[in-house]
């Protein structure tokens, strides 16, 4: 009879415990880093107790160059904890995503493509040349606030799209002209985007460059995936294939922040997708995020491609982590696997605590009814 009773009671008791053990896999504000655990301690952070930063090999290369230590920190143990269920990746995609350079050679971006193409007069080419000669050092200045340049730009991208708009460039044809260009993606971009395909990332690519041209570099390398969402600079075509124009809102450097993604279809989706990596080059892209609702923790990874010596210290003050002439995307993954790997972790624990209960109810409950019978 006691035997029977000390089953009955074992057998109560289990729901309770994988109640605790539910606690443990996915805390939240009930815990806390001194919370007990009946089968031990309940580990409040995945954080090892060196630091994540030196725990991950790539951090230690020279061109990674951090200010605060503790925040970058603090956000990477953050987002860690959150796991790949509540990330979400917002980029730029001209020489963040794609490369700025190859072998000394400078990349083409989305627009160069373009402009580099055998469908550009030599008279189009200067007048969009000397477009960039005015308007890329006003870019690029770190004496002028991002206000100053704002009017600068909207000139610089209506004047060059309406070059664009004046040639005889067809929709069909942008296969080709993006295969014969060196437009390239970043070492490790496949690495990248597939991880956070295989995870549910979402990957918002905030772009001032060109959509059909991003779209055509990222699906001809076979990695334009579901979960890639693009807001950018659209041409217009008309009903013969040919540039007539651009679709909506003129998207440049400076104006990410406007509600490019407020106003996107993907900003209710987003909602439960707290943890923010964000991903840009320029002093402009640091706002990209700010339309994302509910956002707990941004970490902010800036690539200096351009201009070292005088801007450093302006995206070292902007950005948590800046990557100084880095055309890969090694520490960006590292910290991703990271955040990937913990949440898979707990995934998996959890089901191996269930089954476990399961398994243990199941035995419990054959035991009661042999005593029963017997």
């Amino acid at each position: 009879m006691q035997l029977l009773l000390l089953l009955r009671h074992a057998s109560a008791c289990f729901p309770y415990v994988l109640a605790w053990e539910a606690v443990q896999l996915f805390p939240g504000p009930w815990t806390s880093r001194r919370a007990r655990s009946p089968f031990g301690r309940l580990e409040g952070s995945t954080c090892p107790p060196g630091g994540m930063i030196r725990s991950i090999p790539e951090f230690q290369s020279k061109k990674v160059h951090i200010q605060d230590p503790d925040r970058v920190e603090h956000l990477i143990c953050s987002l860690i904890k959150g796991g790949a269920s509540k990330l979400q990746v917002v980029s730029d995609f001209d020489m963040t995503l794609s490369r700025f350079s190859f072998n000394g050679k400078r990349c083409s971006t989305c627009h160069n493509v373009i402009d580099k193409c055998k469908l550009f007069t030599e008279e189009a080419k200067k007048e969009l040349s000397d477009l960039k000669d005015k308007y890329y050092p006003i870019e690029m200045d770190p004496k002028l606030s991002n206000e100053d340049k704002f009017p600068f730009m909207v000139e610089w991208w209506t004047k060059a799209h309406g070059v664009m708009s004046q040639l005889d460039i067809r929709k069909d044809k942008l296969a080709v002209i993006v295969q014969e260009s060196d437009a390239m993606l970043r070492d490790g971009c496949d690495v990248f985007l597939n991880a956070l395909h295989a995870h549910n990332v979402p990957l918002i690519v905030l772009s001032a460059g060109l959509g059909d041209i991003l779209e055509e570099i990222i699906g001809q390398a076979n990695l334009f995936l579901p979960n890639i969402h693009i807001i950018a600079n659209y041409m217009d075509f008309d009903e013969k294939g040919r540039i007539k124009g651009f679709k909506g809102e003129m998207i440049h450097t400076y104006n990410k922040r406007d509600g490019a993604l407020r106003n996107s279809p993907y900003f209710h989706l987003l909602r439960n997708n707290s943890n923010v990596i964000l991903l840009g080059d320029t002093m402009g892209d640091l706002s990209m995020a700010d339309g994302i609702p509910n956002v707990q923790n941004v970490l902010k990874i800036g690539f200096l491609n351009d201009k070292m010596d005088g801007l450093l210290e302006t995206f070292l003050a902007a950005y948590d982590i800046v990557l100084v002439q880095d055309e890969t995307l090694d520490l960006v993954n590292a910290i991703l696997q990271k955040c990937c790997l913990a949440y898979m972790h707990r995934l998996n624990k959890g089901i191996r605590h269930k089954n476990m209960f399961h398994a243990w109810n199941k035995i419990a409950h054959t035991m009661l009814n042999w005593i029963e019978i017997w």
